[in-house]
């Protein structure tokens, strides 16, 4: 009986609302008005391998577009989504970084030594530079390679950049986070530095007052204008939009000031511009030939952050958490090469699934000694065939323990409950530790000032509780705890968290570099790590201790 209400919630969660006609649009973000239906392509027979063209929003959550019920118009998105296929088992990890080095390298958190938190601006860190990366292998089969937008996986040293890990060009910024106009950013007080790049510059000549969702369309725009469109192209857009500080461009409160949270109303606004954004995009394709041989993926790094106008509404938890709310996302793929559109597609599939995907779709080889986690999924979304993946390693992070009751009685002398950690085995999902942040945040908790806690539901956990089991099939919302009613379901799944765990690298989580601080690097963040320096007090060293032992010898003597 639970199941079937459950079921009956999640059809209606999930009923598609109404978008306007993309001729009604309006240019706005990235200024290149025009119906997307009547440009007509540049001529010129296209590669045999299709353009590449991923989209990552930043925050999003995963109520948070048109077709999943919002108040927030979306209709570019909707429209995409329509007549392409819409992944709703779609899973990312909780926060920025993890999700970055997941899609980029194909492989879970436990397996590049990110499986705590995310890259912090002043940490010596970055995506291990042993790891192969998608742009990389998109370029040995003759693709040109372009990123725009947030990287967010480490700058400390050259070698870590973006232009260094794949992509011929890079436009963006390295941070996590920051100012959607003046591109600064404070880590702490008196830590602040600038942070918009070219390549591997600061770009200070356009620092022109831009809001960034509009300057990075119109670079995208420039970028597809002067490439070949019979050479493939992966491009690589990572929208700073809808992260905090909510910050956006007046004329997008218009349809939102009826919104009396000024939060929900603020990352409304962003949310409008962003749609806005990613309608110019897909003008352009069309406009300079690339749309019919094109693949446009579209993807959110996380759930959003209700007191930062999110809503992951009806799943349970905010990013940053292993529920539902932090880690499924909203998806979907948009092609005139798929051979099911406008379907729905309830496959598993993990943002470690692109990796594999892409290359095979860019007739590219994977090398044998690479260990992926992600799966080709691509005759599961675009012919609706069984996804070859049936579980997802959420993340294990031995460092966050602190669940305080957590023990190895309580997962049965198999698993330490104090960790940290999610796992999802066909049907069935274990949590163990402290998941996080677990309300369920309901649309009415943004009617004022909030979000109002007095709307949100909330549970009362037992004393010392530190493993939760969900039937995710039957109970996406995570109402109904089974782990006292299947004992054996939860060992068996704390077995196979143990045999992830066994495949491990240690956790790269470094403290902060005093060098870090703009203010010694021209007022901008970024590499601070010299090699020359390294190499020059390792060889003073070796020269010191070359003139002791000759003086010593001399004294010997």
């Amino acid at each position: 009986m639970v199941a079937a209400v459950l079921a009956g919630l999640s059809l209606l969660s999930l009923l598609t609302c109404g978008y306007l006609a993309w001729g009604s649009r309006r240019g706005g973000a990235g200024e290149a008005p025009g119906n997307l239906l009547a440009e007509e392509p540049a001529a010129g027979a296209p590669p045999s391998q299709p353009h590449i063209i991923f989209i990552l929003a930043d925050d999003q959550g995963f109520r948070d577009v048109g077709y999943h019920g919002s108040e927030i118009r979306t209709p570019t998105l909707d429209k995409l989504a329509a007549e392409g296929v819409k992944l709703e088992n779609y899973y990312v990890q909780p926060m920025c970084t993890p999700s970055r080095s997941q899609l980029i390298t194909g492989k879970y958190q436990i397996h590049t030594g990110l499986q705590h938190s995310i890259i912090r601006p002043t940490q010596p860190n970055c995506l291990p530079l042993d790891n192969v990366t998608l742009p990389q292998k998109l370029k040995e089969v003759g693709y040109s390679t372009h990123m725009v937008g947030k990287w967010h996986l480490g700058f400390y040293r050259r070698e870590c950049m973006p232009t260094q890990r794949g992509f011929d060009s890079f436009f963006g910024s390295l941070l996590g986070s920051g100012d959607y106009y003046t591109h600064f950013k404070c880590d702490s007080p008196g830590i602040c530095g600038y942070d918009l790049y070219e390549n591997n510059h600061a770009a200070w000549d356009h620092d022109n007052g831009i809001y960034s969702t509009q300057m990075y369309t119109q670079k995208v725009q420039q970028i597809l204008a002067s490439h070949n469109p019979r050479k493939p192209i992966f491009l690589y857009i990572a929208y700073q939009a809808v992260h905090s500080p909510l910050q956006a461009p007046g004329r997008y409160f218009e349809h939102y000031r009826s919104i009396n949270n000024i939060n929900r109303r603020r990352y409304a606004a962003m949310l409008a511009c962003l749609d806005e954004a990613i309608n110019n995009v897909t003008l352009a394709l069309r406009k300079y030939g690339y749309y019919e041989n094109s693949i446009i993926i579209y993807s959110s790094d996380n759930g959003g952050q209700p007191m930062a106008g999110g809503s992951n509404w009806p799943l349970r938890g905010s990013k940053g958490t292993y529920w539902e709310g932090g880690i499924r996302a909203v998806g979907f793929v948009h092609s005139p090469l798929l051979k099911n559109k406008g379907s729905v597609c309830k496959e598993l599939v993990h943002i470690t699934d692109w990796f594999p995907t892409l290359i095979t779709l860019a007739e590219g080889q994977i090398d044998e000694d690479i260990q992926l986690d992600g799966y080709d999924v691509w005759e599961t979304i675009s012919e609706g065939r069984r996804s070859p993946r049936v579980d997802i390693l959420h993340n294990i992070d031995p460092i966050y323990t602190k669940a305080k009751n957590g023990s190895w009685a309580a997962g049965y002398g198999i698993w330490n409950t104090a960790i940290q950690s999610a796992i999802r085995v066909n049907h069935w999902k274990l949590l163990t530790g402290n998941p996080g942040y677990s309300d369920w945040v309901p649309p009415q908790a943004f009617s004022n000032a909030g979000p109002n806690r007095w709307h949100n539901e909330r549970v009362s956990w037992s004393a010392g509780k530190t493993v939760w089991l969900f039937n995710i099939t039957a109970d996406p919302y995570e109402r109904v705890d089974l782990s006292a009613r299947h004992p054996e379901v939860v060992k068996q799944l704390l077995r196979r968290l143990s045999q992830f765990n066994k495949t491990a690298v240690p956790v790269r989580y470094p403290p902060k570099d005093p060098r870090s601080n703009p203010k010694l690097n021209g007022g901008v963040w970024g590499p601070w790590f010299k090699e020359d320096e390294k190499k020059k007090k390792s060889d003073k060293s070796r020269g010191v201790n070359k003139q002791k032992k000759s003086k010593n010898k001399k004294k010997t003597s």
